[in-house]
């Protein structure tokens, strides 16, 4: 019976022996020689001051502060064209002329009637003097100098209209229509937007109203440039609380004396809400986030020997990598910026002279 238990005992250490190699007679050794495994290294970083500026985010367009699309109030062939699209205009500057040919002829007949009434009237009045014509037909003839007059002074008006000219300075878009091309009344002739100073539109929650005053400073920024930020001051804030979405209505007036900027573009915005403030931040690397709250690994110095010891804090917003401290730290306390995962509280460690990789420059 003992040489079967001698024989199956020495089996098994063979094939242990086989299956881990020289790994068996390490652990041995380790066992024999009370070996003690290195102390794990991390990188440390600093609680440290921060200004920050409370803000809001929200979404925004812009729109032109003046942008209009040309057209004509009077049918007719487009007789001459004075832009390109594209162009720079200055308000007052010609566009286009419609064919004014019968309408100036009609002009000169009325202009002649005009004429005619103005003689009918002096003979009327030299008449009324010698009493050779009564009052009533003194009167009658003012009537028809004056009708004259307006006939004349509506065909000229009607010619006008047949100039169209830009309302307003700003930059022309696409041109839409062609010389010799018949237009009928309010056909597009060209857009015009006024690019100088666009409209940033907004929507804030209603909660958010009392955060929300004409005079506050936005910043925005756009895909078309992603390295560039743009600002603007609130100029209005809807007095109604829209019913479908309950979200209050923001305008904000933007410079674009650079015309980098175009009505329609979507933006990213930013609405400085009050003064600047200190917080204390960490790198939100060193912060280790559960179900049972935010935490950290504080390092402590006993003479040159280092310990770690978790500590639960709270924390606030977050900013570029960097997240609010609001309880549990003070300013300048080291704390494990990389490693924790091989961390428990008292285990011993060797600070690295790097930081964590999110830190480097």
């Amino acid at each position: 019976m003992n040489k079967r238990f001698f024989l199956v005992l020495g089996l098994t250490l063979a094939l242990f022996a086989a299956l881990f190699g020289g790994r068996f007679s390490q652990i041995l050794y380790a066992m024999e020689h009370h070996y003690v495994p290195p102390h794990p290294t991390v990188a440390s970083t600093r609680v440290v001051n921060a200004q920050w500026q409370p803000y809001l985010n929200a979404v925004g367009a812009l729109t032109a502060k003046s942008g209009v699309t040309v057209s004509n109030e009077l049918p007719g062939k487009v007789s001459g064209l004075h832009f390109e699209s594209g162009d720079s205009v200055e308000a007052g500057d010609l566009l286009i002329e419609l064919d004014t040919v019968a309408d100036k002829a009609e002009l000169r007949r009325l202009q002649a009637g005009q004429r005619l009434a103005k003689i009918n009237l002096e003979r009327a009045n030299r008449l009324a003097k010698k009493n050779f014509a009564s009052e009533s037909n003194l009167d009658e003839a003012q009537a028809q100098l004056e009708q004259a007059n307006a006939a004349v002074e509506l065909q000229r008006a009607l010619i006008a209209k047949k100039q169209i000219t830009a309302p307003f300075a700003g930059t022309l878009g696409i041109r839409e229509i062609d010389l010799g091309q018949f237009l009928p009344s309010g056909a597009a002739v060209v857009a015009l937007q006024a690019l100088d100073q666009l409209y940033l539109d907004f929507t804030l929650p209603e909660a958010q109203l009392q955060a929300a005053r004409a005079g506050l400073t936005v910043q925005l920024a756009v895909d078309a440039y992603p390295d560039q930020q743009f600002s603007g001051v609130i100029s209005a804030v809807s007095p109604q609380v829209e019913d479908a979405s309950r979200n209050i209505r923001v305008r904000a007036i933007v410079k674009n004396s650079d015309h980098l900027l175009r009505p329609g573009m979507f933006s990213q915005v930013t609405l400085f809400t009050g003064k600047t403030k200190t917080v204390l931040t960490l790198p939100d690397t060193a912060i280790t986030y559960t179900t049972y709250g935010d935490s950290v690994f504080v390092i402590n110095k006993d003479q040159e020997v280092f310990t770690v010891e978790r500590k639960q804090i709270a924390t606030g917003e977050s900013r570029h990598g960097r997240v609010e401290i609001t309880a549990g730290l003070s300013l300048d306390e080291q704390v494990v910026s990389a490693g924790q995962i091989k961390l428990r509280d008292g285990v011993q460690v060797l600070i690295s002279a790097k930081p964590a990789p999110g830190e480097r420059e």
